[in-house]
């Protein structure tokens, strides 16, 4: 043991000594930089007057303003606009080492002081004793570099507190030398002394310290036992503190991290348990952050970046506890908290609006008066909490960002808006589960048209950006243009598909894709009016042809009729998607960056061929079929013998537009099909027809042929005499 004490000793003093040389060789090279400091504006203060002696007084006034412009202008340009992030991370870089070392002594003392109790050279009270002189002797040492390291005192102050802290604890937990009350009176004093040492200091660091330790010590010295009264009372007596305090020092950080903190607190509290003397304190941590926002607001009528964002967050998250709770107990309805905060907003817009101050706290005042009002409707509606909260809040802050163009705004509504896609999803869920909703009117739903209202504003709100704005954000724009149809569409999908939950398979899937095609249809019309991208429009266009092309080839609309599973009337409804094609064809298409591209036409002409092709076969098997043993011969039939003669008039069809349009991809489509159609019949169908069927199928495909002929050389005739007298007329005229 007394070697170990010397040892120590040795280094404590060979520690005193290298400190010393080192603050005496600091003392000496501040000083030379100091006399040289002072030189060298001696020399340009002569060298200045030199100067001004030499230039008349117009010409010496004149290079004053040009070189201020230009130090200006150069300043603007060499220094960059920092981020509310960039001075803790200035903080951290320049405090790195002095926060490790602190951290380390305070693990050093920690480890002697567990050497020592191992090897029972002091008892427990002894200990503790030990750790409060540490931590007194730590702020000691703080105290006395305050006035020529401001920074690094309040560090090592901080590291004291700390010590102070988990002595307490140490003491009450493991060693039960007092009470829980003498040791929670303990860290409320260490709390009081640690805050009037800050206020002294005027050190923001050390408060910090101090809101960590004030916050942490009802949890260093619980036992367990839920006594929320109490802790909240605490609570409520530190977060006052600390808005008195933020008053007086605008020091904003401590407000941010007693919000975190608190609402940390009370959100445990009312998962685990909901009570109704929570309300009284959600209430009374409402008026306190809410006053914490609204400091500049009263001091100089301005509300800047961070104090909106504080205004939204206490207003939602009170909100979202609130109306809990309300759920929890089944309490009068939980809609009176939104009007209550709504009424308290209006006063701000009623306030801005009788100075006529139509300016940023006008627009924040109204819009979060107008959500909460929104969010009030919505609840009474039985929607989802957190979805509905969410999906206003996400709206508010896009808002907002637009009207003050912080971009601390963008940030947490792209944090904002995924949660509100993945709350959605979980409302869908709740489908899975319910018996029987009503049309429309049900929560999920209606929660849903808040999501989708949600969405619409949204897409306006991201219409009036600059052309600036739309090259830096096109990427996340587009993203999230996406994923506002996508959760528009299966949010209806989805109560479509509930409430024909009972039907068949096949009804549920031709009403699926029907929606789908009209769904992707509107979209593409207000292609313009949604500012959607020409790629992206072409991008649905394709996609709602691919949906076409399943539906036309999946639909078994016919069978089902036939075996009574379908009422005769539902095949109209299944044929209404050739209303949007037809207008997609004639209408969007030849406008579009679409018809561009040559597969374009293939495409369109495979479609047109399927649906002349399934919709015949399909009215042929509902007149002819009595009952689903028929349907296999009457298919076989029709292939056979119709089919041939169907895609024969296509192919003439698409020959004969081809040549009147002068469109090269119709001829080859028209000619590729005419192909297949020969093939088919000289290689299969012919061989599986009876005599009568391939009499009549020959003799109507050779005139169909013969006709096609005719005509083709007749408009290729016409043509060519078009162009002959063209070419007359041109001659003559030169």
């Amino acid at each position: 043991m007394i070697s170990v004490f010397t040892i120590v000793v040795i280094l404590i003093v060979l520690l005193i000594l290298v400190y010393h040389k080192l603050s005496r060789r600091i003392d000496l090279l501040e000083k030379q930089i100091s006399e040289l400091t002072k030189s060298d504006s001696r020399e340009v203060e002569k060298v200045s007057e030199d100067n001004i002696d030499d230039l008349p007084i117009a010409q010496f006034k004149t290079e004053i303003r040009s070189q201020h412009h230009k130090v200006s202008d150069e300043i603007e340009e060499t220094e960059p606009k920092k981020d509310w992030l960039s001075p803790v991370f200035d903080f951290l870089k320049q405090n790195a080492l002095t926060i490790i070392g602190i951290f380390t002594l305070v693990l050093g003392i920690g480890y002697f002081v567990k050497y020592a109790i191992d090897k029972n050279w002091i008892g427990e009270t002894s200990r503790a004793g030990i750790g409060f002189i540490a931590g007194i002797s730590i702020i000691a040492v703080g105290h006395f570099l305050r006035k020529n390291y401001a920074v690094f005192s309040s560090i090592i102050t901080g590291g004291g507190v700390a010590v102070l802290y988990f002595t307490t604890t140490i003491a009450f937990r493991e060693y039960h030398i007092f009470s829980q009350n003498t040791g929670f009176l303990i860290t409320c004093l260490i709390t009081l002394a640690s805050v009037g040492l800050s206020y002294y200091y005027k050190s923001e660091t050390l408060i910090i310290f101090s809101l960590f330790g004030g916050f942490l010590a009802p949890l260093m010295i619980s036992t367990g036992q839920s006594n929320y009264i109490f802790l909240f009372t605490y609570l409520s007596v530190l977060n006052i503190g600390m808005l008195f305090i933020s008053y007086l020092k605008q020091w904003k950080s401590i407000g941010w991290i007693a919000f975190v903190l608190t609402a940390f607190y009370l959100f445990f509290w009312t998962m685990e348990k909901a009570e109704f003397s929570a309300i009284l304190f959600y209430v009374i941590t409402y008026i306190i952050f809410y006053a914490f926002a609204l400091q500049n607001y009263f001091r100089n009528n301005v509300l800047k970046e961070l104090d909106i964002l504080m205004l939204i967050l206490i207003n939602f998250s009170s909100i979202a506890g609130l109306v809990f709770i309300f759920n929890q107990l089944q309490l009068f309805p939980a809609s009176v908290f939104p009007v209550i905060f709504a009424v308290i907003n209006a006063i701000g817009f009623y306030r801005e609006y009788r100075k006529k101050d139509f300016g940023i706290n006008y627009s924040v005042f109204t819009s979060i008066t107008i959500s909460l009002i929104t969010l009030a409707f919505a609840l009474e509606l039985k929607t989802h909490l957190i979805t509905s909260i969410w999906a206003i809040e996400a709206s508010l802050l896009l808002y907002i960002w637009k009207k003050t163009n912080h971009k601390l705004f963008k940030v947490f509504f792209y944090i904002l808006f995924p949660m509100v896609i993945v709350s959605q999803m979980l409302t869908w869920t709740q489908y899975l589960h319910a018996d029987s909703l009503q049309v429309i009117v049900n929560p999920v739903f209606i929660t849903s048209i808040v999501v989708i209202g949600s969405c619409f504003v949204n897409l306006i709100l991201l219409q009036d950006d600059s052309d600036v704005e739309k090259s830096e954000n096109t990427y996340y724009e587009n993203l999230f243009k996406t994923l506002s149809f996508i959760v528009i569409y299966f949010s209806i999908l989805f109560e479509i598909i509930y409430h024909i939950s009972d039907e068949s398979l096949v009804f549920i899937f031709i009403i699926g894709f029907l929606f789908t095609i009209y769904y992707l249809f509107v979209l593409i019309i207000l292609g313009e009016k949604l500012k959607i991208s020409k790629t992206f429009q072409t991008g649905m266009i394709y996609l709602f042809l691919l949906f076409l092309f399943m539906h036309i080839l999946t639909s078994q609309v016919a069978t089902e009729i036939i075996s009574n599973k379908i009422f005769t009337g539902f095949y109209f409804i299944h044929l209404l998607y050739i209303l949007p094609f037809l207008y997609l064809i004639f209408k969007i298409i030849p406008n579009s960056d679409f018809i561009k591209v040559h597969i374009s036409y293939w495409a369109i002409s495979l479609l047109v061929i399927l649906a002349f092709s399934f919709e015949l076969y399909r009215f042929y098997i509902l007149m002819n079929a009595e009952n689903p043993n028929q349907i296999y011969a009457l298919q076989n039939h029709f292939s056979r013998l119709y089919l041939p003669i169907i895609w024969a008039v296509l192919a003439c069809l698409f020959i004969y537009f081809g040549l009147k349009k002068e469109l090269p991809e119709l001829n080859k489509i028209g000619f590729t099909l005419l192909g297949i159609m020969i093939i088919k019949l000289y290689a299969v169908d012919i061989w599986q027809m009876d005599n009568v069927s391939r009499i009549i199928a020959f003799i109507i495909l050779g005139i169909i042929l013969l006709l096609s002929s005719f005509m083709f050389q007749r408009l290729k005739n016409l043509i060519k005499n078009l162009i002959d007298k063209k070419e007359d007329s041109d001659q003559k005229t030169f």
